[in-house]
């Protein structure tokens, strides 16, 4: 019973941190020969590259119309701003949620609605704390666009922070997708922007932390208001 619930705790590696634990691992062999406790050092490294690479399963609600979050991480920011200029989405200002990824975070982003992805775009750029507002402009970037069976349009934005430097997309432009649905991954802190459709509100907060495939940010169906909150 004990080994059953220990086993049913483990959260599998994505295959794309399979290289990383190989090498990870390969260099705590070596440390090993060289000398014993820095192997100690080592193994504690391999096994952070393993749960940063982790890729637990989530629960999607699949109600038409809901924006579900694509990363885990904490709500920075809601902003109600002009959509980036690599979406196409038009001048008309709409409401902007950020979202940033720390080191501990799950990396894996998922797609917040089903249909198809209508743009992916990547851009180069800086590698500035992901946290600061300036970065979701000037850091390294690749911007989707994803289009609902509704001709709805939202953007999300992929941003590479000061320690990553390698955004993975993992479908292609113009593939469909379902809602939660993994899409790519950020290597290391990072930050994910989700840009709203004009006149719709977020239903989540700054300083709420968001889980991948799971958190609602908004209701397309609805008109309610911006919801207050309070910090206990």
């Amino acid at each position: 019973m004990l080994v059953e619930t220990i086993l049913s705790r483990v959260v599998p590696v994505h295959r794309e941190g399979h290289k990383f634990v190989a090498a990870a691992a390969a260099i705590t062999l070596l440390l090993f020969l060289l000398w014993t406790p820095i192997g100690w050092i080592g193994v504690m490294l391999t096994i952070y590259v393993a749960y940063f690479f982790r890729d637990p399963e989530r629960v999607t609600p699949l109600r038409e119309g809901l924006v579900i979050s694509p990363a885990d991480g904490e709500i920075v920011a809601i902003d109600y701003v002009t959509p980036l200029k690599d979406l196409e989405l038009g001048d008309a200002p709409t409401i902007r949620v950020s979202i940033f990824l720390s080191i501990f975070d799950v990396h894996i982003n998922r797609a917040p609605v089903a249909g198809r992805i209508l743009r992916s775009v990547s851009s180069p750029g800086l590698f500035l704390n992901a946290a600061l507002d300036k970065a979701s402009e000037e850091n390294e970037r690749r911007s989707l666009v994803f289009e609902t069976h509704k001709g709805q349009q939202i953007g999300v934005v992929q941003i590479a922070g000061l320690i990553a430097r390698r955004i993975v997309t993992l479908v292609a432009n113009g593939a469909t997708i379902g809602v939660g649905e993994r899409f790519g991954l950020i290597r290391f802190g990072s930050r994910v922007d989700v840009y709203l459709p004009a006149g719709k509100t977020a239903l989540v907060a700054a300083g709420q932390r968001s889980v991948g495939g799971e958190t609602v940010l908004a209701d397309l169906n609805s008109d309610e208001r911006e919801r207050e909150v309070r910090v206990s």
